[in-house]
Formats: structure tokens, C-alpha cells, sequence
């Protein structure tokens, strides 16, 4: 089988099959079109075979190449963290207005996962301190790999449920979040990618909103005068969970919408 047949397979979109062929070979795509008449070793032919029947089957493209670019960064994933998603790249933008460059602002990260938000954020703003937290040791590990390939220095790791771990007199300029937004037993829980990625990271217990009242409780605590909480959360949270921000007293209470015009983040301000 040459590279031209193994693109022609029906059995996936052409762009995944790229990526998979890319992945198996170490090469471009504009490579792989340049030698599109080569032939594939067994080897190679037995890896590519492997990993089309697994996308068929639904597994998620990013745990089959092992990275999923995020704000420009290729960030290591496995099944123990939830995949980094382009629309997380909007709580970054919204995180950055609030933290200047020249401030030596100290940062939390609240379920890190693979630690895509605090590494972005300890990178792009490298006089900060960022602490990242998590209540998996397999997904701290995995952001603990991600800071050390990226380079991210200005950045602790720590094991906490919410933020019982964290001294009551730890104080932070931003804290930021995205939390377990789906209801429990949402129907999108058993389609596509979400039936492989950690359901702790996908649901709350209750109600979609739980998260979010164990983030502003912890965040009214750890939040400095004046300080922020920026979180992500679903589209059909635009009301439900500025709202809560509201009601505990966070000020400035502002939504950001996405590309596709849907609320995406909140961010608030405590005084």
C-alpha cells in the first residue's frame, strides 16, 4: 500500500487520516502529498491500519496522536485529563487583560487537567507564579510533563480537591478554572470524544452548577482585594452562572462570548 491509498481509505475524513498517516511517519503533510506514490513498510502499514480502526471506533484523535495544539502549543494528552479545546483559548484572552505583563501577579489554576491554562498563562505572563491544582495524580503528572516540555518554570503543581489543600492564608491576583459544567446524564456525555475522557472532568454531581458555587466559595477566600475569577462554561450557562458570581458579591461581572456568538466565559471581580 503507497501513502496515495492509505489517504484514499473511506472509512475516515481525509484530514484525519493526515494526521494519523503524519503521525506514523514523522511527516507533514506536504510531504506526504510530495511522496504520495511511496510505499509504506509493514511496520508503518500495521501502525496506520491500528490506529484508523480506533478512530472508527471513537477514540479521540488528540489520545491517538498523544498532543492537541493549544494557543499555539502542542500539549502532551492522555485519557487522564480532558483534551484541551480551542474555545478554552477564549478564558486565556480573557485572563491576560487582567494580568499586564510587567506585574508580578501570583495566579491558581483550579483543575488543571493537563495544564494547558496555567502553563499558557505562566508562559505569556513569566513574572507571574502560577499554582496549579488538581485532585488526579495522573493528571498533575501529565501537566507536570507538559510545563517541563514547554519550558514553563514559574509554576507549582499541587494534589487538592477544590482547594482544601492550599494554606488559608494563600492569596491570588486571578484565579481561574474550567471546571465540570454538564449535568449528569446529559446525552453528550455518550457521544463522540466525551465517552473516553475522565467524566470527573466533564460533570458535576448535581446540577452542572455545583462546580461553580465550590469555585466562588474558595475564590471569595483566596482572592486578594480586587482580585479575579475567570471560568469557562457552557453555552447555555450565560445567565445561570453569572448570576451565582452575582450573588456571592463579585463586581464587574462580564460574559465573552466565542466565535460562534455563544457565552463562553464569565469573569469577576472581588472587592
Amino acid at each position: 500500500m503507497n501513502i496515495r491509498t492509505a489517504l484514499s481509505d473511506r472509512r475516515l475524513p481525509r484530514l484525519e487520516l493526515r494526521m494519523l498517516l503524519g503521525h506514523v511517519l514523522q511527516r507533514e503533510f506536504a510531504w506526504l502529498i510530495a511522496h504520495d506514490l511511496d510505499v509504506l513498510d509493514d511496520t508503518s502499514a500495521r501502525e496506520f491500519e491500528s490506529l484508523v480502526v480506533r478512530r472508527i471506533t471513537g477514540e479521540p484523535v488528540a489520545y491517538l496522536l498523544g498532543e492537541r495544539e493549544f494557543y499555539g502549543r502542542a500539549f502532551h494528552c492522555t485519557p487522564a485529563a480532558l483534551i484541551p479545546r480551542p474555545e478554552t483559548e477564549l478564558l486565556i484572552d480573557a485572563a491576560l487583560t487582567r494580568i499586564t505583563a510587567t506585574e508580578d501577579a501570583r495566579i491558581l489554576d483550579v483543575g488543571t487537567g493537563t495544564g494547558c491554562i496555567a502553563i499558557t498563562l505562566a508562559l505569556e505572563r513569566p513574572r507571574a507564579q502560577v499554582t496549579a491544582i488538581d485532585v488526579s495524580r495522573d493528571a498533575l503528572a501529565l501537566a507536570c510533563e507538559n510545563a517541563q516540555r514547554l519550558g514553563a518554570t514559574n509554576i507549582e503543581f499541587i494534589q487538592s480537591n477544590w482547594f482544601a489543600a492550599l494554606s488559608d492564608t494563600a492569596q491570588f491576583d486571578l484565579v481561574v478554572s474550567n471546571p465540570p459544567y454538564i449535568v449528569p446524564g446529559d446525552a453528550h456525555l455518550a457521544q463522540g470524544d466525551l465517552r473516553y475522557e475522565p467524566a470527573i472532568a466533564l460533570a458535576d454531581a448535581i446540577d452542572g452548577l455545583e462546580s461553580y458555587r465550590q469555585l466562588l466559595q474558595g475564590a471569595r477566600k483566596h482572592l486578594r482585594d480586587g482580585g479575579w475569577l475567570v471560568v469557562e462554561h457552557g453555552f447555555d450557562q450565560g445567565e445561570s452562572v453569572p448570576a451565582l458570581f452575582r450573588a456571592v458579591g463579585f463586581s464587574q461581572v462580564d460574559v465573552q462570548r466565542d466565535l460562534a456568538d455563544l457565552p463562553r466565559t464569565t469573569t469577576g471581580k472581588w472587592q
